[in-house]
């Protein structure tokens, strides 16, 4: 089974994006944080989420995210869902901090449960059919709108949403352009999804 193992973002400065994430989220591993500026605009097609147990920690991690220079996006709230809020960091990746529950059982640890990335794709049943052939194995699936893959050993979870849909889950416009400025890696040779992502080989 295909896994991902990392994830590269492409940042202008690492120095003061490593030092964001750290003070943000206290993250480390699996991310990776690489200098370079390929040409983009607006929306990058992706976001990365961090799942939590309770909403103390969401409003633990939002509040050290925008203290050290993110912008709000989505203010923390209650949903359907749960309970959560969108940043995006000062290096341009949109990060959604939620939990499930809607209510605290313990006291906060800033403790990261899970980490996730969503990518926004132009067709949701096609770009299935291609991770599939590539090794992933479905974990949920919900027709043309969202799948799921399953990553027991992985430390970062994949999903496919239709790209409006996943722009506006963020709060912003879903327009955009040039690269995506990341990079997954994966114990899998190099390839490049029908949206553009870029898959690496993973080097320990």
């Amino acid at each position: 089974m295909t896994s991902i193992k990392s994830i590269t973002l492409e940042v202008p400065d690492s120095t003061a994006a490593k030092a964001f994430y750290s003070e943000a989220f206290g993250l480390d591993s699996p991310l990776v944080l690489r200098e370079s500026q390929p040409p983009t605009t607006g929306f990058r097609g992706f976001t990365l989420s961090l799942i939590v147990s309770q909403p103390a920690t969401v409003n633990s991690l939002i509040d050290s995210a925008l203290a050290a220079g993110a912008t709000s996006l989505k203010p923390v709230a209650k949903s359907f869902w749960g309970y959560g809020g969108v940043v995006q960091a000062p290096d341009g990746a949109i990060w959604k901090v939620a939990t499930s529950s809607k209510k605290d059982t313990s006291p906060d640890v800033r403790k990261i449960d899970e980490i996730a990335l969503l990518i926004g794709v132009s067709d949701v049943k096609a770009s299935k059919r291609f991770y599939v052939e590539r090794g992933l194995t479905v974990g949920k699936s919900f027709g043309s709108k969202y799948v799921e893959f399953a990553s027991p050993s992985s430390p970062v979870k994949l999903a496919l949403y239709g790209l409006r849909a996943l722009a506006k889950d963020a709060g912003v416009c879903p327009d955009g352009t040039g690269s995506h400025r990341i990079a997954i890696g994966a114990d899998a040779a190099p390839f490049t999804d029908p949206d553009g992502f870029e898959w690496e080989t993973h080097s320990a």
